[in-house]
C-alpha cells in the first residue's frame, strides 16, 4: 500500500485506455490502493507507464461467478473507475445504482468523451474529436494553417483525467460528511471546455479572437512565441510583462529600436516578429539559453523527450524516475508530509487475484 495522501484508499479500476488509466495512475502515486479489473487472457507491458503502480485481477465479465467477484469488490471499494460507454456497466449488472445500493459510500467515477447523455453519448471518438466541438482545438496553430492537434494532452489527460481525479477527491471528502457516495460523470468535452475559461472570457471582453496566431497567448504576440535557433532548434519566449519584456530587448539588443517601443501595439507585431526571428536565428539553442535560461525574460529551450530528463532542472527535482529501464515521470504534485510515489511497475494481467481476494476479504471464486 502506498505511502501517500490517499494511502487507505481503495479503488477499484476496469481496465481501459487513456484517460482513465492516467487517473488512476494519479491516485496510485497518491498512495491508493489501485486493483484494475483486467480481461482474462490480457497481456502488460513495462512500458505501459500509465498502467504502473496497481494491482491486477483478471475477470471474464461475461461469466456471472466473475461478475459477481467483481460486485464483490466494488463493496468493499471507496472508488470505483470505469471508462465505458454508457450503459455497459449497468448491462453488465455494475451499473451506479446496483452498486450505490450495496455500498452507499461508493465514489463512481466515470470517464467518457462526449458524457452520459446528450446526442453523441453514444457514438466512438478520441481526444481530437472531443476538443473539437469546445473551441479549443479551433485555437490552437499558425495563421490559416491547418490547427495543431496537441498530443491528447488537452483532452485525454488534462481534460479528462485530471478532472476525474479532482472529482474523485472531492466526491471522497464530501462522503466524509454525509456518509454517501455520488456518480462523478467526466465528459472531456464539459471539462476541455472548463479548461477554456480563461479564453472565453477574454473573447466576451474583445481582446481574443477566432483567429488563429493573432492574439496574446497564441502565438500572435512576438514576445510570447517560439524562435527557431541558428542550429535547427527551438526556444520560447514568454516575456509578457513590461519588466520582462524590457529584458528581452536588453538581451537580444532590440532596446533602442523603436519598432519595440509599443508592446501592445498589435499593428507592430508582425514586424516585431520578423526582427525577432532573424535575431534568434543569429545564435544556437544553446547560446540563447546561456544568456537567458534563469533570467526575468521568461525563456525556455525547446527540448524534446530525449533530453528533458536530464535537463539540470529536472534532474535537481527527480522530475524523471527510471523502473525497470523504462524512463517515466515521477508522481506529482509533491506532497511535504505524505509524499506520493510509484508504487512499482505495471502488474502482469491476472497477477494479484488470490492476493487482492484474500486482502480485501472476499471469499475465492472460480476466478
Amino acid at each position: 500500500m502506498g505511502k501517500g495522501p490517499l494511502s487507505g484508499v481503495k479503488v477499484v479500476e476496469f481496465a481501459g485506455i487513456g484517460p482513465g488509466p492516467f487517473a488512476c495512475m494519479l491516485l496510485s502515486d497518491m498512495g491508493a490502493d489501485v486493483v484494475r479489473i483486467d480481461r482474462k487472457g490480457g497481456r502488460s507491458a513495462k512500458f505501459d507507464v500509465t498502467a504502473r503502480g496497481r494491482r491486477s485481477v483478471a475477470l471474464d465479465l461475461k461469466d456471472p461467478t466473475d461478475v459477481a467477484t467483481a460486485q464483490a469488490l466494488i463493496e468493499k471499494a471507496d472508488v470505483l473507475i470505469e471508462g465505458f460507454r454508457p450503459g455497459v456497466m449497468e448491462r453488465l449488472g455494475l451499473g451506479p445504482d446496483d452498486m450505490l445500493k450495496r455500498n452507499p459510500k461508493l465514489v463512481y467515477g466515470r470517464m467518457t468523451g462526449w458524457g452520459q447523455d446528450g446526442p453523441l453519448a453514444q457514438a466512438a471518438g478520441h481526444d481530437a474529436n472531443y476538443i473539437s466541438i469546445t473551441g479549443a482545438l479551433h485555437a490552437m496553430g499558425r495563421g490559416n494553417a491547418l490547427p495543431a492537434v496537441p498530443l491528447n494532452l488537452v483532452g485525454d489527460f488534462g481534460g479528462g483525467a485530471l478532472y476525474l481525479a479532482m472529482g474523485v477527491c472531492a466526491a471522497l471528502l464530501e462522503a466524509k460528511t454525509s456518509g454517501k457516495g455520488q456518480v462523478i460523470d467526466t465528459a472531456i468535452t464539459d471539462c476541455t471546455a472548463s479548461l477554456m475559461a480563461m479564453m472565453y472570457g477574454m473573447r466576451s471582453a474583445g481582446i481574443w479572437t477566432d483567429a488563429r496566431d493573432s492574439n496574446l497567448l497564441d502565438g500572435g504576440a512576438p514576445f510570447y512565441d517560439v524562435y527557431e535557433t541558428k542550429d535547427a532548434k527551438f526556444v520560447t519566449i514568454g516575456s509578457l510583462e513590461p519588466q520582462f519584456y524590457a529584458l528581452l530587448l536588453e538581451k537580444t539588443g532590440l532596446k533602442d529600436d523603436p519598432a519595440f517601443a509599443a508592446q501592445m501595439d498589435r499593428s507592430q507585431w508582425p514586424a516585431m516578429e520578423a526582427k525577432l526571428t532573424e535575431v534568434i536565428k543569429s545564435k544556437t539553442r544553446d547560446e540563447w539559453s546561456a544568456i537567458m535560461e534563469g533570467t526575468d525574460v521568461c525563456f525556455g529551450p525547446v527540448l524534446p523527450m530525449g533530453e528533458a530528463p536530464s535537463h539540470p532542472h529536472n534532474a535537481a527535482r527527480k522530475a524523471f524516475v527510471e523502473i525497470e529501464g523504462v524512463v517515466q515521470p515521477a508522481p506529482a504534485p509533491r506532497f511535504s508530509r505524505t509524499p506520493g510515489e510509484v508504487q512499482g511497475p505495471p502488474a502482469k494481467v491476472g497477477a494479484d487475484n488470490e492476493t487482492v481476494l484474500a486482502e480485501w476479504g472476499i471469499s475465492p471464486r472460480a476466478t
